[in-house]
């Protein structure tokens, strides 16, 4: 009954008995094997263009990676407050970037608006010597607050920086669960809205532990060779992270996994929607809830076993993931229920 994070669960199955599989036998090093050689046209009929993936086995070395291959040292990278890149990397970004700087926009619901983009970059000093100049855009899909950009925000997020000629980069660490929420493709969510090198999550998903840089763009891809291989990320044994990414996105598995856990984030809000002393922060898009509970509520759950992040003093957070069960999902509903109305009488 653990809702702390999609980080918490065991392999899927599905990616465990492909990593046995590679397992069988000799496979030559450094991404020279059959497996990674066959991702680029893998992902390429994906995302229905022609694109270049570079196989990583973190969220954090995809994202600070790929913005060190956009982003000169003295660069701005834009990206929403709350996003994963100025919270919760340690300064990965601005290490492997050699120096850029992260400006923060702010807006509703962890999302980057257009016209805020806008009026930032407008006082960006873009072009005086005594200012960090203009990169890159950072988008997170989905954000941090568990919403999802419509294609047309991210469309327009990434209009606002064609016209100022910055590079559009999508943290995509929970990419399926927005695709699926979409009801999109790939595509669409991505190189047709405008967005030029994507990092493409699995770990969250049901993976070991892999993740991919995706350029759409081929010609930011040239020097990330160097980059990957600086930054410790070229794998020797690179069968292992490509049969992961492989069997991730063969018939659909990353979509069917991504859209159990949203189903089961939809059912958590459901029954917590109406629940006295309890509201739901922002809309339940993809899979993580942040809900204002009442303190006494919340340490009942606690004590029952059921387990989640306290995200501040009054709000918590849940997640739920490809194998989440329902029962839990229940489970949880019923022990909430049960707890509301004495905590409010007290």
């Amino acid at each position: 009954m653990n809702f702390c994070s999609d980080n918490v669960t065991a392999v899927a199955p599905e990616i465990m008995a492909a990593l046995a599989t590679a397992n069988d036998g000799m496979a030559m090093p450094y991404g020279d094997d059959p497996l990674s050689q066959s991702l680029d046209k893998k992902f390429s009929e994906l995302f229905e263009t022609a694109v270049t993936i570079f196989p990583v086995a973190t969220g954090s070395a995809a994202n600070a990676l790929a913005l060190s291959a956009i982003t000169p040292p003295f660069g701005a990278v834009y990206c929403h407050t709350q996003s994963h890149i100025n919270v919760d990397e340690c300064g990965a970004p601005e290490f492997y970037t050699g120096g850029a700087k992260l400006v923060t926009v702010p807006g509703n619901q962890a999302k980057i608006q257009a016209t805020h983009l806008a009026s930032v970059l407008e006082k960006s000093g873009a072009g005086i010597v005594h200012h960090v100049q203009p990169a890159a855009v950072s988008l997170s899909q989905a954000t941090e607050s568990g919403t999802v950009y419509s294609i047309h925000e991210t469309a327009e997020v990434c209009r606002i920086a064609r016209t100022h000629n910055l590079i559009v980069h999508m943290d995509g660490a929970r990419f399926a669960n927005a695709v699926v929420n979409l009801g999109c493709t790939p595509a669409e969510a991505t190189w047709r809205a405008g967005v030029d090198v994507l990092s493409f999550g699995a770990t969250k998903n049901g993976a070991m532990a892999a993740e991919a840089v995706v350029f759409f763009n081929p010609a930011l891809a040239k020097t990330f060779h160097y980059h990957r291989k600086r930054g410790g990320h070229l794998w020797s044994k690179m069968r292992f992270l490509s049969a992961q990414l492989d069997a991730y996105i063969t018939d659909n598995l990353w979509l069917q996994h991504a859209a159990h856990a949203n189903r089961m984030a939809i059912k958590l809000a459901e029954g917590l929607a109406d629940l006295p002393g309890a509201t739901l922060r922002y809309p339940v898009e993809a899979n993580e809830l942040f809900v204002a509970l009442h303190p006494e509520i919340a340490e009942n759950l606690l004590a029952d076993g059921f387990q989640f992040y306290r995200w501040n003093h009054d709000t918590i957070r849940l997640v739920t993931a490809f194998n989440t069960k329902e029962e839990e999902v229940i489970a949880f509903v019923q022990a909430a229920q049960r707890y509301a109305c004495p905590a409010l009488i007290s």
